[in-house]
């Protein structure tokens, strides 16, 4: 899983060329780097604004090295026909015409723009992990991604992008959220809702491995923060990922929730037997079995695998799997 510890300003975007499914026009592109907008193709000009990578600019005439743009006019659609606003990634988002370099222009006309673009959007991804990272990693990331599966549907690379976009966006959105004190609260319920809808279309409309872990993701909204002690918590996410791991049999996330489960359920052994509960405990008990021999059987040279015969060993030999196992 990729990780940002990078926190941003992060609103709700939307995708309003790939919902339309209409090719964006051969002037409309993106550039892949920072570049300033200037009154007049002059460098000593006024400086207007700034186009961050991923935002969208319109070309509209060319002078020498220089061509005539309407820039970020993405945000500007964005804002005259939906309520979810774009990144926060600067305050010079804002449409501006203007002048700039003709340079790292990539429009759905350029050959082998989606390589370009997504290669861009990969890079600016792993700067986003890095310490001290650029304020606009994560925003130019996600925005990036985005233009591959809106101006090259077709290719290859658009189903990955459509996910790295999507996740890109959870993940952050998730790291800001858990930041707040209610992310710790035992009911999903009270926790600050997490953008969805990226997520929830892979899901349904994704191809390969994506819808997978598009639904893997999603859990992270209805898991508990801090089990505080409830039984209540551990059962419920058991289910969940069980759930999961049914839907999506040899996902490339599938091993992952079996194993979270049989934690889970390991954990379940050790509440029930504090609670004197010998008849839970034996049923938890069995079902960290059978959730061992799953992966066992299906996923025979994971890691989790590994894990989950571990845990199954510390349960039978009767070590805490919650709380302190000093004894």
């Amino acid at each position: 899983m990729r990780k940002f510890v990078v926190a941003l300003c992060l609103t709700l975007p939307t995708v309003a060329l790939a919902q339309k499914q209409v090719a964006p026009d051969a002037r409309r592109g993106v550039v892949l780097h920072t570049a300033d907008v200037y009154v007049a193709p002059d460098a000593n000009s006024q400086r207007v604004s700034t186009v961050t990578p991923g935002h969208e600019i319109v070309v509209n005439e060319k002078s020498g090295p220089w061509v005539s743009i309407f820039a970020n006019t993405d945000i500007q659609e964005r804002s005259e026909t939906d309520d979810e606003p774009e990144f926060s990634t600067d305050e010079g988002s804002i449409p501006r015409s203007g002048w700039i370099k003709g340079k790292g222009i990539v429009t759905s006309a350029t050959p082998n723009g989606d390589k370009l673009i997504f290669g861009a959007a990969a890079t600016w991804e792993a700067a986003a992990s890095e310490p001290h990272a650029p304020k606009t990693a994560v925003g130019s990331a996600y925005l990036l991604y985005r233009r591959v599966y809106e101006y090259f549907p077709s290719s290859p690379l658009a189903p990955e992008a459509q996910w790295r976009s999507a996740d890109v966006r959870w993940q952050e959105a998730k790291f800001d959220a858990s930041t707040l004190p209610s992310w710790k609260d035992p009911d999903p319920n009270m926790r600050p809702k997490l953008y969805q809808k990226d997520l929830e279309r892979i899901v349904k409309t994704g191809t390969g491995k994506y819808p997978a872990l598009a639904a893997f993701d999603l859990l992270d909204i209805k898991i508990c923060g801090d089990w505080q002690g409830l039984t209540k918590c551990p059962e419920r996410e058991t289910e969940l990922y069980a759930k999961y791991a049914d839907a999506f049999p040899d996902g490339p996330r599938t091993a992952e929730a079996l194993w979270n489960a049989a934690y889970r359920q390991g954990v379940l052994v050790t509440m029930y037997s504090a609670e004197e509960n010998k008849k839970k405990a034996d049923v938890a008990t069995q079902r960290v079995h059978q959730l061992r021999d799953r992966l066992v059987q299906n996923f025979p040279n994971s890691d989790y695998t590994i894990r989950a015969i571990s845990l199954v060993y510390r349960v039978e030999q009767g070590i805490a799997i919650y709380g302190s196992d000093r004894d």
